[in-house]
């Protein structure tokens, strides 16, 4: 279904399955996600009007609504920073209190705006909170994605955190590729 909306720009059906995030089926709903993110996947304009809609649903208490919504969020992210960005306290709040998936989903929302200038201080604050308080499996995932918006100004900080980590990691495979960002940005 995704792909038939992309194929033929279908504003109307996109409006269609915002509208039924709220329909009293949780399967209804379920379904609606995974089609607007998968739109958001393939053609993230498509989606990109409906990030306070997104937003709302990260307080649902339906857990499929608040991954999904993450992931959709997620793929819009630069088409719309600027909402993205207003809505980083209910993004954080959903990440802190929510599945893995919302947060790999939330990392890779504060990597994205790690590169807007305007934005980068704030996301990459937040990114650094997130690094030293997330679940040490996930932290070699996320300091690999992260890489890419290390600089000469934030470089140390990155991999002091990186660093501070360590000896929490007790998975010898996922130890060794956080020592392998370390050395590879030192």
């Amino acid at each position: 279904m995704a792909q038939s909306v992309v194929d033929h720009a279908d504003k109307v059906a996109v409006r269609e399955l915002v509208d039924n995030l709220t329909n009293g089926n949780k399967n209804v709903q379920s379904d609606y996600i995974k089609v607007l993110y998968e739109i958001g996947e393939r053609k993230p304009a498509l989606i990109s009007n409906y990030v306070k809609e997104f937003l709302a649903l990260l307080e649902s208490k339906n857990n499929r609504l608040v991954w999904g919504s993450m992931t959709a969020l997620d793929t819009i992210t630069l088409e719309d920073p600027e909402t993205i960005y207003s809505g980083l306290p209910a993004i954080i709040g959903a990440t802190n209190s929510g599945s893995v998936i919302a947060r790999d989903h939330a990392v890779s929302i504060l990597t994205k705006m790690v590169t807007i200038r305007k934005y980068e201080k704030t996301a990459f604050k937040l990114l650094i909170e997130q690094l030293k308080t997330c679940p040490t499996n996930q932290l070699p995932m996320y300091a690999e994605n992260a890489m890419r918006i290390v600089n000469n100004d934030n470089r140390k900080m990155f991999m002091n955190t990186l660093s501070s980590r360590m000896r929490s990691i007790e998975k010898l495979s996922k130890r060794r590729r956080v020592e392998h960002v370390i050395k590879k940005l030192g």
